[in-house]
């Protein structure tokens, strides 16, 4: 049977992949890590960080980081304001609906969109894609699962009644009671695969509606093994192509985060996610982290932008096309249209 008919959906992730169907999306939505590197450099509090420094950041990442990228990923907080405006027409637009400032409890962490912000207003706005990330872990208090899973299902359903692509992005985070424990986001000390793969299963399931998932390294991006054929390698390669079975299996493309690694360690990543099935990457840290280190000089951030950013960013797409599994839009569902007028009444 064809497909039924999400054209919506379908010319979303196409704008949002380059001709050849690879996601080589950059992420610039980050909102707490880029705030805290601000106030760092101003002496500051990052709740005192000011809307122009977070606005003159965003906009530099676009302005040199856009060209080349695919799809970028904005927050409407600041980057939607900051650079809508100096997208490149050929670059894909991806929107943010989940606000950072979770609600960290006990038994685990809840989810909830930015206040004034929807579905809707992303497709109205011109959004290609919706990117919702959610906190998750399956050994959570039963009340904290049970909230994760009605929020991100609640947004598929919008979703799907808008007809644009859901990007789910799913994070093993500390519980409080970890020693060390943080609200900023790093990978958490106790992540084991199973906390990661059983994630990921369970949101592939259709009922919630997610068209292309985000997903981090089953293992410690900066731990990797080498892939040099060691036991260690191929136990390593062996959760990700479990990753990469259950995407498959579920008929969903996945992306690969980077978890805030450095540009080396995540070409190693993609690398084994390559090897896996996956489909490119939507990344912010690895490519344009170290060159933000330069803030507040702005012109020295561009400087490094445009030579260390660009060239992580070519790196990654080199490796992309050479080993990335391209994603291919399904249009069979109009081998089955004979007649004027038949897309007007099966387009419900």
């Amino acid at each position: 049977m064809n497909a039924p008919l999400r054209l919506g959906k379908t010319w979303g992730l196409r704008r949002m992949a380059d001709e050849a169907g690879h996601f080589m999306m950059v992420a610039l939505d980050q909102r707490p890590p880029i705030a805290n590197l601000v106030a760092a450099r101003r002496g500051i509090a990052p709740a005192d960080v000011g809307f122009d420094d977070m606005v003159a950041v965003k906009r530099l990442l676009v302005d040199v980081l856009g060209r080349p990228a695919s799809a970028m990923l904005m927050d409407p907080n600041y980057a939607f304001p900051a650079a809508l405006g100096r997208l490149p027409a050929h670059t894909g637009l991806v929107v943010t609906l989940e606000d950072h400032r979770f609600r960290d409890t006990p038994g685990g962490r809840l989810s909830h969109s930015i206040r004034d912000w929807s579905v809707e207003k992303i497709k109205r706005a011109g959004g290609d894609g919706v990117k919702v990330l959610a906190w998750y872990r399956p050994d959570a208090d039963a009340a904290v699962v049970a909230h994760q899973k009605d929020y991100v299902r609640q947004i598929g359903d919008e979703c799907r009644r808008w007809d644009i692509p859901f990007v789910l992005e799913l994070l093993v985070y500390p519980f409080p009671t970890i020693s060390g424990h943080t609200t900023d986001y790093v990978e958490a000390p106790e992540k084991l695969p199973p906390l990661v793969l059983d994630s990921v299963r369970e949101f592939a399931k259709p009922e919630y509606g997610v068209d292309l998932l985000k997903l981090e390294s089953p293992l410690p991006g900066a731990t990797l093994p080498a892939p040099d054929g060691t036991a260690a390698h191929v136990l390593a390669q062996r959760c990700f192509d479990e990753m990469g079975a259950i995407c498959r299996d579920a008929d969903i493309p996945w992306v690969m985060l980077s978890a805030g690694v450095t540009a080396p360690q995540f070409l190693r990543v993609m690398g084994y996610a390559y090897a896996a099935g996956a489909h490119g990457f939507l990344a912010g840290r690895a490519i344009w982290w170290e060159a933000l280190q330069a803030f507040p000089d702005l012109a020295a951030c561009r400087e490094a932008l445009q030579a260390q950013g660009l060239q992580t960013l070519d790196s990654l797409a080199t490796l992309t096309r050479h080993a990335g599994r391209a994603w291919t839009p399904d249009y069979s569902a109009f081998e089955d249209m004979h007649a004027e007028g038949e897309l007007c009444a099966a387009y419900a």
